[in-house]
């Protein structure tokens, strides 16, 4: 007779975020996270204490409406120890029309004085930066953990491909998610979408057509997509002090993306190590994210005209890094 006897109860592991900064990106990022049911504990870490603890408590009483998991806050920076991935968000804000270089100073001071500490409490944590500029704090953030470059990169310019493949759905009307399109190069002004590769369903963008069967993506039309895409983050700020709904969505679909060790290919910003002749820099590519961070960079097939705008953008964001020290 064969035994029958249960065994031990099989657990799900335990997976644990972390998320520097309370303010309207942090505690967006938290909510997408339960939403989603990403992990199973989330904790927030700010130096406003009565803040931190306040968002902990309001996310706690809707547990109840998401997948089981468990929040907490603190002004304590053990409140993040062993976790699996810690999201950086504190920064200094953005001001209307303010470019996001123009917040490197101030925000590079707080990567400084917060980061070697998160390395002592969650050692084998995976880092994601998102407070801007992404590209140079996450540089600076490298220098100054000494953390190898796979397990410390940006969100980049994931929310930024997504604005694109949100006006190339308005325009096209086709879902977002049958568009696939990057925007590369620096988190900001000098970015650029890669037209030469993006794709609907699986008819190059370049050769779309539309209903009447003329070119619905022009040159015109394209000029006008990518300006949109660049300047709506400043529209969002001017309407509303910040931006934090769209972009809590794609950090938590990179918290994702490692969490499940899914191999999943987004433009996050990395340190570029000849990648197209372009060194010593953070910038976003497409790159394989899994389990132990940022993988390969995708060298995706690019014109010449975008290969020249993808340097430029190095360059501009390498400026930058090299004025504040790095």
């Amino acid at each position: 007779m064969s035994d029958t006897t249960p065994g031990p109860p099989r657990h799900r592991r335990r997976t644990k975020v972390g998320i520097v900064g309370a303010g309207a990106v942090g505690a967006t990022l938290a909510y997408a996270t339960l939403m989603r049911g990403a992990a199973q504990t989330v904790a927030l870490f700010d130096v406003n204490a009565a803040k931190v603890r306040a968002e902990a408590l309001d996310l706690s009483h809707g547990i109840q409406f998401v997948p089981m998991a468990r929040v907490d806050g603190s002004d304590d920076v053990e409140v993040l120890a062993d976790s699996d991935v810690i999201v950086f968000t504190a920064g200094a804000k953005q001001k209307p029309g303010q470019s996001r270089l123009d917040l490197a100073e101030s925000t590079i001071g707080i990567v400084r004085s917060i980061l070697p500490r998160l390395v002592e409490v969650a050692p084998d944590a995976v880092h994601v930066m998102v407070t801007n500029p992404v590209d140079v704090v996450t540089y600076a953030a490298l220098r100054v953990s000494g953390l190898p470059p796979e397990r410390l990169f940006g969100s980049g310019t994931v929310l930024d491909s997504s604005r694109l493949r949100f006006l190339l759905a308005e325009h096209t009307q086709v879902a977002a998610q049958s568009i696939h399109a990057y925007v590369v190069g620096e988190h900001g002004d000098s970015e650029l979408p890669l037209w030469s590769s993006a794709s609907i369903g699986s008819v190059p963008l370049l050769r779309w057509r539309g209903h009447d069967g003329a070119s619905g993506l022009d040159a015109e039309t394209r000029s006008r997509i990518a300006t949109d895409v660049v300047e709506s983050a400043y529209r969002v700020i001017e309407g509303k002090g910040a931006t934090n709904y769209a972009i809590g969505l794609a950090a938590a679909r990179i918290i994702e993306a490692v969490l499940n060790d899914e191999r999943r290919i987004l433009p996050v910003s990395s340190l570029l190590d000849d990648y197209y002749d372009i060194s010593d820099v953070c910038l976003s590519v497409p790159a394989i994210v899994h389990a132990g961070g940022v993988g390969d960079r995708i060298e995706v097939p690019m014109t010449d005209e975008e290969l020249t705008g993808l340097r430029a953008s190095a360059d501009a964001v390498r400026a930058t890094a090299r004025r504040f020290g790095f």
